[in-house]
């Protein structure tokens, strides 16, 4: 159990920029037990603390990103790695925190108010070189890459007795885009333009997940967008409740949206992954690790070196069925912005020279030609 004195000294310790809340202290129980046994004293002098910015908790990012916390985390006091103890950084404890998304994960890592969070490879590459929704805004330049971890898919969800086929079918219906600051959002207004609509032809409401599978089962909502790795818990629940279907999004008019959105590719959500949902075709884009270029590089390098470690494996493949396509072979693909260096020292040693050689330049204003898209299979 967390004792008082421990779960005071994570929200002193924490940047008063972005001090935790009681709810995001406790996410980090499991890491900091061991902690609550060791003296007052000692346990502040080696505590440090690091923020993985996540999504909504009926998004993958959260579970990803709680997984993800365990792997670097290393309280004092914890059983060696040798000895089937943690294997992160020496003194670390992560904390996975529940946000609206990838929207504003990037902008609190560009406003030093988070160290690090997960993001849309498009949102990163859009926000790094003030494009789109940050096109009023100056580059966020302190964005850098630890990894490229898996496949997100484009999820639109309708009830299965809806008479709605396509996104077409969407004018003038009740329309769950998202939660403000989410990529969610920014995608589905891509989604909307790319098939001729926009948020005045249709009935748009801002929701988390969670909430907009509510209001479709009562009737207030005809259909949502999530964008997540899939199964994603809150249409999984979702589906357990009521039948639903999941609209495809191919042809054309997805492969303009492609173009419209840098590092979307072709995809499936393969039968299965909800219940008594068929296969349905899809646009997939890789989802990052991503932090401030701030944060000191043998941290980096440390939490870069754990995340890869191979006692991380078991974790990563038995934590949520995207832990599977998070491995280091792909780590380095379709990256929208430069490595951070802690971990760029890391991929180095480890013999990936020609991957980092292809990566984006450091200066945002300079372009870079359309990168090749993760390789994870389609539906994988």
């Amino acid at each position: 159990m967390m004792t008082s004195r421990v779960r005071d000294a994570v929200i002193s310790r924490a940047p008063k920029a972005a001090q935790l809340s009681r709810r995001q202290v406790l996410a980090a129980g499991l890491a900091l037990s061991a902690t609550a046994a060791l003296p007052r004293t000692a346990a502040a002098q080696a505590l440090r603390y690091f923020q993985i910015g996540t999504g909504t908790t009926g998004g993958t990012y959260f579970l990803i990103g709680g997984i993800l916390a365990n792997a670097i985390s290393n309280p004092p006091g914890s059983r060696p790695c040798d000895r089937g103890g943690s294997c992160g950084v020496p003194g670390l404890i992560a904390v996975a925190q529940s946000t609206s998304g990838a929207v504003e994960n990037v902008r609190a890592i560009q406003e030093r108010r988070m160290e690090s969070g997960l993001s849309q490879a498009d949102i990163t590459y859009a926000a790094y070189r003030a494009l789109g929704a940050f096109e009023d805004a100056e580059p966020f330049s302190d964005l850098r890459a630890i990894a490229n971890l898996y496949t997100e898919t484009i999820h639109l969800v309708v009830r299965a007795d809806s008479g709605i086929a396509g996104v077409a079918d969407l004018r003038g219906r009740r329309v769950a885009l998202g939660e403000k600051g989410s990529g969610t959002l920014v995608t589905a207004r891509g989604i909307l333009a790319a098939f001729g609509l926009s948020e005045k032809r249709i009935e748009p409401v801002y929701l988390s997940p969670g909430a907009a599978g509510d209001r479709l089962v009562t009737g207030d909502l005809e259909a949502f967008f999530i964008v997540g790795g899939h199964p994603l818990p809150a249409v999984a629940d979702l589906a357990g409740r009521l039948p639903i279907r999941l609209l495809p999004l191919e042809g054309v008019r997805a492969e303009t949206l492609a173009r419209r959105l840098p590092f979307y590719t072709p995809a499936l959500i393969p039968e299965g992954a909800y219940r008594d949902v068929a296969a349905t075709p899809t646009l997939g884009v890789g989802a990052i690790w991503v932090v401030n270029r701030l944060v000191e590089e043998e941290l980096v390098h440390g939490i870069t070196r754990a995340l890869w470690h191979p006692n991380v494996r078991a974790v990563l493949d038995a934590g949520h069925p995207r832990g599977s396509s998070i491995r280091i072979e792909t780590a380095l693909q379709a990256l929208p912005v430069p490595l951070h260096p802690g971990a760029e020292r890391f991929y180095r040693e480890s013999g990936f020279a020609a991957e980092i050689a292809a990566l984006p330049p450091e200066e945002p204003g300079v372009p870079i030609p359309r990168l090749k898209p993760p390789t994870d299979t389609p539906g994988q």
